[in-house]
């Protein structure tokens, strides 16, 4: 099913004619099926093939979603696992990484937003070993920030990136998408995260976690690299 119910547009994304066969039910051996059905057809065996590793070069510019993310994947260390929740922003992390050192990528999978501090939390808790970053937006980060003091009581190796642009985008996004019109002030004042503005550097110092804002890529690779190299939570509120 569809994230959401958009007016005129079906919820259910294949078409009418398309025909679902069930190779397995839960209860049944899922890989033995799909091996079978490998064999039925003749499928060629052989190794599969591996993404090259290739890092970003450093990135210089404009400080946005996309220089960020290089950024990121310059100086991601092996075994990272990323907790994305940035929707709108960490597409280009996910652009970049592509080539990146092997890590492990907890995405988005429904409609909903304010998983990404939680679920790194849990990533850390089950990982000890392997740092974890957050992807996160100022607007899905304020329904989970309490995490941030889960962060600093058990000291986990979480680096929270905050992609900081005062508003919910991603529903700015489905209010276009269902035919709103064209909404007056009222309406979008509630998707606004100014009046009065948020300030994530001192939210998380708050709650016990190192912070520090990036107005720059120069400030936010500086930052970024520096977390990279040390251990505990750190929470980096990128300005773009």
């Amino acid at each position: 099913m569809a994230f959401f119910a958009y007016p005129d547009k079906p919820s259910w994304p294949l078409p009418p004619s398309c025909k679902i066969l069930c190779l397995a039910e839960d209860f049944e051996d899922g890989p033995e099926a799909l091996a079978q059905l490998a064999e039925s057809l003749a499928s060629p065996r052989g190794a599969a093939r591996l993404q090259t590793l290739a890092r970003t070069e450093l990135p210089s510019g404009k400080f946005n979603a996309f220089t960020i993310g290089a950024a990121i994947a310059h100086l991601l260390p092996e075994g990272a696992i990323f907790s994305d929740d940035g929707a709108t922003s960490s597409g280009g992390t996910l652009q970049a990484t592509v080539g990146a050192p092997a890590h492990t990528h907890l995405a988005l999978t429904g409609g909903a937003i304010g998983q990404g501090l939680p679920l790194a939390v849990g990533a850390a808790v089950a990982c000890p070993g392997r740092k974890v970053i957050c992807l996160t937006g100022d607007g899905s980060g304020m329904y989970t920030l309490q995490a941030l003091w889960t962060m600093a009581r058990e000291r986990l190796d979480v680096t929270t990136i905050v992609f900081s642009n005062r508003s919910y985008k991603i529903l700015n996004v489905e209010l276009g998408r269902v035919g709103a019109g064209e909404p007056g002030p009222a309406a979008l004042s509630m998707l606004d995260l100014s009046n009065p503005d948020l300030n994530w550097a001192g939210l998380g110092r708050d709650l016990g976690v190192e912070s520090s804002r990036a107005t720059t890529l120069a400030h936010f690779v500086d930052q970024f690299a520096d977390a990279m190299r040390a251990q505990g939570p750190r929470l980096i509120e990128a300005m773009i």
